[in-house]
């Protein structure tokens, strides 16, 4: 048997560190620890993104990048049981839903949306119309009209 042999078997395996087994250890007192604090507490392995109190990092630098959110259409609904206020044939634009008190601003765009029941025949101008919606003014005679 060569020592070669003899040295591959011997360091094969690494023996484990026993902490806490006294000053002639090497490891003992505060077992590798330190003095007091965070880490030195059992359970201790801490959050990676904890900064302890300082303003995280990910918080201290700007956004950046492209957002669909501010490209968003958004849209004012009104529904379909919302027209009944107004006169058989009559023409429903923007500025007539305006003066019905059922939306507050001009420069958004409108859909029509199918909630509810209509019995009057109504020339309705929106920017959109859900199916259902389309649906139930034709039904009653009336015409829709995309803005």
């Amino acid at each position: 048997m060569s020592i070669s042999q003899i040295m591959a078997i011997a360091g094969k395996y690494k023996a484990r560190k026993r902490i806490g087994r006294g000053r002639g250890s090497g490891q003992g007192k505060t077992s590798g620890k330190g003095h007091k604090g965070q880490n030195s507490r059992s359970g201790a392995p801490t959050l990676v993104m904890r900064e302890g109190g300082q303003m995280p990092l990910f918080r201290r630098i700007p956004k950046r990048g492209f957002n669909n959110y501010n490209f968003a259409i958004r849209y004012m609904v009104v529904n379909v049981e919302q027209l009944e206020c107004f006169n058989d044939g009559a023409v429903v634009g923007i500025e007539q839903l305006i003066d019905a008190g059922i939306i507050n601003n001009a420069n958004q765009k409108v859909k029509i949306l199918g909630d509810g029941e209509l019995t009057k025949s109504l020339k309705v101008e929106a920017h959109r119309f859900s199916k259902n919606a389309e649906q139930k003014i034709v039904a009653c005679g009336g015409a829709v009209k995309v803005l």
